[in-house]
């Protein structure tokens, strides 16, 4: 049988996720439309951010799509999204703010970050192939397959987890640098905390759904050697 109990909490974390999801979406509008009293552009307050950190060598680059920004550690750049990139809103430059903030992680070498970087090959190939394994030992009923999954996807889930604290951080060094940086007064930051807490909200729930899933495998693993 496939259907089982933890299922429901697995179906109430996806729920989570796609709410989190429109969350997202729908707070960077609202505050895509508030301007910022600095006048800068989320690029502008990205490179103010970075020099005054003395990550001078870390370029910023335009790409396209919605909410694509993300910091490369491996090339060392921070891309940022066209609305973000010359959006001059508070939901701009929260954004950018952000990833700026996995740079500087990056360079003091927080060790979630770090951590992150070391499992990610492993936690990347395990969640390829641990369903697979799942399925595969629940259709030919063979324990051993669904063990190898398990220990496969719990690197998949630890990557999750360790996620967690690591945008947490970035988030809240964003905070603090725009106010210490004169990018935002205080005012603004209410409107950076709904667009960077609905951000979170998409991780928190990910981490759930994935946790919710390794512990469903593990009690049809226990189950089975029980009987």
């Amino acid at each position: 049988m496939f259907f089982h109990p933890m299922d429901i909490l697995i179906f109430i974390a996806l729920g989570v996720s796609i709410w989190a999801q429109f969350r997202v979406k729908g707070n960077f509008k609202k505050w895509s439309e508030v301007a910022t009293k600095s006048g800068l552009s989320g690029a502008e307050a990205a490179r103010r951010i970075l020099d005054h950190n003395g990550l001078y060598n870390i370029p910023i680059e335009v790409v396209r799509g919605i909410l694509s920004d993300h910091y490369d550690p491996m090339k060392k750049v921070v891309r940022l999204s066209e609305a973000v990139y010359y959006g001059q809103s508070i939901a701009s430059v929260s954004v950018a703010a952000h990833e700026v903030g996995h740079a500087i992680q990056h360079q003091q070498s927080y060790k979630a970050l770090v951590l992150r970087h070391r499992i990610f090959p492993l936690a990347n190939i395990a969640s390829g192939i641990a369903p697979f394994l799942f399925i595969g030992g629940m259709l030919l009923q063979q324990l051993s397959l669904i063990g190898v999954g398990i220990v496969l996807f719990s690197a998949a889930v630890a990557f999750q987890l360790i996620t967690l604290p690591v945008e947490f951080d970035a988030s809240k060094r964003a905070r603090n640098l725009m106010i210490t940086e004169g990018i935002l007064y205080n005012d603004e930051e209410p409107g950076v905390k709904k667009v960077l807490n609905a951000a979170a909200l998409t991780y928190v729930a990910g981490a759930l759904m994935a946790l919710f899933e390794l512990i469903k495998f593990v009690i049809i693993f226990m189950q089975g050697n029980e009987e």
